[in-house]
């Protein structure tokens, strides 16, 4: 979910800004509020020394050992309201002046021991890791962009702050008021509690709908409000429809559900290779299209197909 994370807190942020902003400051704005919204999942770093310990066993032995090690601090005190609203403008801090600078720094540095005391070395590691990536995004930002601390604010806080709502759907709810111990979601929401697979492709269409509303709002604000729309599907070609033959893997592969998912999607995002095909005419020979936002629509739209085909072949199977 983290590309989904980033995908969704750019549309909103850039569609909510361009009512206020020019378009080319509102789509800043959008890129900066995904790029935090991604921040938190930095606490899966540590899965790589599950991965590491697990050494190269087969591909599904190196997913278990890395997705299984994740767990251990995965959405946990990274993925905290409070950790967010005390983190944003921490970051933010550390963009101003040296005054401003020496407030940051205390703030960040107060997260880190107090996840420490929390939950002892691996959290304190993981929180030090999560002030770090913000503060260099932060800094980033800063250099390269113009917008002003308010404004930068306001992207941090966004992104930080819409991330744990998106990871409600799947894996253990997050710990909204972490370090406290008020819990505010006990199990994961389903979409479709009565079938698993049918719940899981739920969630993957989630998922489809906020990359669909991204594309469609750096159209929108690239475009203007002049048929953005037809620009965006005129760059979906036909060969999307290839899509529709991963149907077939009903038949063969396991039903996915949250619990088993990879084989799944892995393969139906693979579905998305149809974008940088070539465009084939009848009367001449093909020619490789160059257009990446080609590649992306007609890609997407292939991996739509693929799970609306698979869905209802699962179905009527």
């Amino acid at each position: 979910m983290m590309v989904g994370h980033a995908l969704l807190a750019f549309a909103l942020a850039a569609l909510v800004a361009n009512r206020y902003w020019p378009a080319e400051r509102a789509l800043t704005f959008g890129v900066v509020a995904g790029a935090f919204a991604t921040i938190p999942d930095v606490d899966m770093a540590y899965a790589l020394v599950g991965l590491a310990q697990a050494g190269f066993g087969g591909v599904w032995s190196m997913t278990n050992a890395f997705w299984g090690s994740s767990q251990l601090v995965h959405r946990a005190v990274t993925h905290s309201l409070v950790v967010a609203l005390v983190a944003a403008p921490g970051f933010v801090l550390l963009t101003g002046r040296r005054d401003k600078r020496a407030v940051g720094a205390v703030i960040l540095s107060a997260l880190v021991w107090i996840s420490f005391a929390e939950s002892g070395v691996l959290g304190g590691g993981v929180m030090l890791v999560f002030v770090l990536a913000g503060t260099a995004l932060a800094l980033a930002v800063d250099a390269r962009t113009d917008l002003q601390p308010r404004e930068l604010l306001l992207a941090a806080a966004f992104g930080l702050l819409s991330h744990p709502f998106g990871d409600v759907f799947t894996g253990e709810p997050p710990q909204f008021l972490y370090p406290f111990d008020t819990v505010l979601l006990h199990n994961r929401v389903a979409l479709y509690p009565p079938d698993p697979t049918l719940n899981l492709l739920a969630i993957f269409g989630v998922e489809l709908a906020a990359a669909w509303l991204a594309v469609f709002a750096y159209f929108r604000l690239r475009d203007g409000h002049r048929d953005h729309e037809k620009r965006l599907l005129g760059h979906v070609h036909g060969r999307a429809t290839l899509g529709a033959g991963y149907a077939l893997t009903a038949l063969f592969l396991p039903a996915p559900t949250l619990d088993v998912s990879y084989h799944f999607v892995f393969s139906v995002l693979a579905v998305g290779a149809v974008g940088v095909g070539p465009k084939l005419y009848p009367l001449r020979s093909f020619r490789v299209e160059r257009d990446p936002r080609a590649w992306l629509c007609t890609g997407m739209a292939a991996v739509t197909v693929a799970v609306l085909a698979y869905a209802g072949a699962y179905i009527t199977a």
